[in-house]
């Protein structure tokens, strides 16, 4: 591939990464908003579990169908659900109408990232990834600045509908060039086309979806109902996926540890972090009485330590073994899981921004290792379903973060209420959001009420950091040695 058609393509991949990681950030800094106006806080988690849960379900199928098709189509095809979605989220009148809306544009974002990932894996050696990590990392650099503001910015001046306009342009721009530059290799004259396992794909989105509505509703009879048929539709799922040509879900590549390793840290530590973020504006908004535009602020040294580390931490693969990197980054980020468990009305916005800190060094440590080092392991042929598959245990795991976190926020936060004998009917979240800053003579009521949403978010980060242990047991367990080409 020649130069400029190497320099066009990176453009369009930057993009698209530049795009999810402002997506990710806008929207978390304007959902609090937005739920406050179009429902009520028994939303808040679906706004999040819509969107994440389709994302989250289509991961292995885009990397298997990337496979099989190529990459540029397959990349086409979930830009297009992924901008329409956008379009149609900023369009929403009501809560309903935007949990379908975000769940379309989730089905395409299952694509994005990961063909991403998986096109640099095919453009790039393990040398020239982990030297360029510098330059992936940028990009979530740049969007972990603009985001957060940017988002802020248009809740408090314009709308929060342009949260999801914004990315039309971009989306657009980055289709261009990818598809100027990205060309796919010939298949081989004659050669087979596997099939795809559709069966596995559908028994698999059908199980993550009963498995999530069941822990959503966990407690009520339905819930013991829809955890039951998730674990018949695993259980037909592990059957169909042992007797596939072409298994949706890998099941031969966990017997390889690292690959095992790399999926069991890739579903804790994506609870761990991204269940937790997504109520952290909240918290600020809610509990500590500041704007959107500063509660976006919070999320900013999370992502620039997360690219400082994984710039750092890219690197030092070619010295360290990526088990050693993994482990300093799980270290990190049960630190700050453990700092966020002890947050309250007093805790000042420094404060969580240091906590979320060292949260993101976590990630920005150990991620990249699982990734460069499960991607040096397998053949080529098998990269993309490998790459897919790591992506789709830290979307699964974020998704079962906010899922349940988002039940323990509600329960947890309804029974405060009860226990202050508040009527729960009668609290206006968007009132709350648009409520004084946190000490400037609050009324007994507004005092009373922010009590009890900070000890509900304290235990959402107590949920956060049950999971970071766990993640950093399974980094553990990983095999010692160094990667290579």
């Amino acid at each position: 591939m020649s130069k400029q058609r190497t320099i066009i393509l990176m453009a369009g991949i930057m993009l698209s990464l530049f795009m999810a990681a402002v997506e990710s950030t806008v929207v978390a800094t304007a959902m609090p908003t937005i739920v406050g106006q179009l429902g009520g806080l028994e939303a808040f988690s679906w706004v999040f579990s819509a969107y994440m849960l389709a994302s989250t379900t289509t991961v292995p199928l885009f990397g298997k169908l990337s496979d099989i098709y190529g990459r540029r189509p397959v990349f086409f095809v979930a830009m297009g659900l992924f901008l329409i979605g956008s379009m149609l989220s900023g369009l929403a009148q009501s809560m309903p109408q935007l949990i379908l809306f975000r769940t379309l544009q989730g089905l395409g974002a299952g694509g994005l990232m990961p063909l991403a990932f998986i096109m640099i894996g095919d453009l790039f050696s393990f040398e020239q990834r982990a030297r360029m990590q510098g330059l992936f990392s940028g990009v979530w650099g740049v969007a972990s600045i603009i985001g957060p503001l940017l988002g802020g910015f248009l809740v408090d001046r314009v709308s929060w509908r342009w949260v999801f306009y914004v990315n039309l342009i971009p989306g657009a721009l980055a289709t261009a060039l990818v598809g100027l530059g990205w060309r796919d290799h010939e298949r081989p004259a004659g050669a087979p086309r596997l099939a795809i396992d559709y069966a596995g794909a559908a028994l698999l989105s059908a199980g993550v979806v009963a498995l999530l509505l069941g822990l959503f509703e966990l407690g009520t009879p339905l819930s013991w109902t829809l955890l039951s048929l998730a674990a018949v539709l695993f259980a037909l799922l592990l059957w169909v996926e042992r007797r596939a040509a072409d298994p949706i879900l890998p099941l031969k590549l966990f017997g390889n540890r690292l690959f095992a390793a790399g999926v069991a840290h890739g579903l804790l530590a994506g609870w761990a972090m991204f269940g937790s973020t997504n109520f952290v504006p909240l918290f600020a908004q809610g509990v500590l009485g500041v704007s959107a535009t500063a509660a976006g602020s919070t999320l900013t040294p999370q992502m620039l330590s997360w690219v400082f580390a994984s710039i750092i931490g890219a690197r030092l693969l070619l010295r360290f073994g990526y088990r050693t990197i993994a482990l300093a980054g799980m270290t990190a980020l049960c630190a700050g899981g453990l700092l966020m468990t002890q947050v309250n009305p007093a805790t000042t916005v420094p404060a969580v921004m240091v906590n979320l800190g060292l949260m993101g060094l976590g990630m920005g440590f150990s991620v990249p290792a699982f990734m460069i080092a499960v991607q040096s392991s397998v053949r080529r042929n098998q990269m993309g379903t490998a790459t897919a598959t790591l992506q789709f245990s830290r979307s699964i795991g974020g998704t079962l973060g906010v899922s349940i976190m988002g039940a323990i926020l509600s329960v947890r936060f309804a029974a405060n209420l009860a226990a202050a004998g508040i009527n729960a009917s009668t609290v206006s979240l968007d009132n709350l959001l648009h409520a004084r800053p946190a000490g400037a003579g609050l009324s007994t009521l507004e005092g009373a009420i922010r009590g009890a949403l900070s000890n509900a978010v304290g235990a959402v980060f107590v949920a956060a950091l049950i999971a970071a242990l766990l993640g950093l047991l399974a980094t553990m367990l990983a095999p010692r040695g160094r990667v290579a080409e």
